[in-house]
């Protein structure tokens, strides 16, 4: 059936990839992003089943104006994401964490709620969080608080907004432009490093987690629940 999926952060890395299967599998899909020359890049890519416009996730009164504009979908994902990088629990500022909280969680829930009065009874709430969430990593203290808070309300909503249904998808490290604060040569060695912990031996690509959304999207007996798609890193490297 040909449903209509709008991905918020749809316009590059884990949301231009789940663009494509949907618009691959036929779709009406509509990717929102911040950043023009993004969208248009995307749209360029992306072909005739996909339309796009630029929202500010973190802006309300932009977001009600989006999604009464679109008017009845059946499908929400949201893959935005705050700042970049990890920090030292002993530097980290308390207005960078804000812009943690506010460029992730409070964008989820904003987007969230302006969705909710234009979605199928029986459509479904996609969230991306990361595998931060309940973590032990140094250096990532605001990463792990921002993505166990939308963590934590996945089940919360899937009992309070039923028959609707609401899932996150839990990434590891994924090869994707989130990494850009690391110069190339650098960003390889933790890459090495860490594909050297997982059972699968390497680290997660855009696509990976892609298709993570696209089950939880279209399996309609799967709701509450976080998949985690990390390789396996939380079970350690075998033996």
């Amino acid at each position: 059936m040909r449903n209509r999926v709008v991905i918020v952060g749809g316009t590059s890395g884990i949301g231009l990839a789940a663009a494509r299967r949907f618009a691959s599998g036929g779709h009406d899909v509509v990717v929102a992003g911040r950043d023009a020359s993004k969208l248009e890049a995307a749209l360029a890519e992306l072909g005739e089943n996909v339309t796009g416009r630029t929202v500010d996730a973190r802006d309300e009164a932009e977001l009600a104006r989006f999604f009464t504009e679109l008017g009845p979908i059946d499908h929400v994902v949201v893959t935005v994401t705050g700042p970049s990088g990890t920090t030292p629990f002993r530097e980290l500022a308390l207005d960078h964490l804000r812009e943690h909280v506010e460029g992730k969680l409070l964008a989820h829930t904003a987007v969230v709620q302006a969705a909710l009065p234009h979605l199928a009874q029986r459509g479904s709430i996609t969230l991306v969080s990361a595998a931060s969430a309940g973590g032990s990593m140094p250096t990532t203290a605001a990463l792990a608080a921002v993505n166990s808070a939308v963590e934590a309300m996945v089940p919360v909503l899937a009992v309070e907004l039923a028959p609707l249904r609401v899932n996150a998808v839990s990434p590891g490290v994924i090869d994707t432009e989130w990494w850009s604060f690391l110069p190339d040569g650098a960003r390889a060695e933790v890459f090495d490093s860490i594909a050297a912990t997982t059972p699968v031996g390497r680290v997660g690509t855009a696509d990976d987690v892609a298709q993570a959304i696209e089950f939880l999207v279209g399996n309609s007996f799967t709701t509450g629940i976080v998949l985690r798609v990390d390789g396996g890193a939380r079970l350690g490297a075998p033996k």
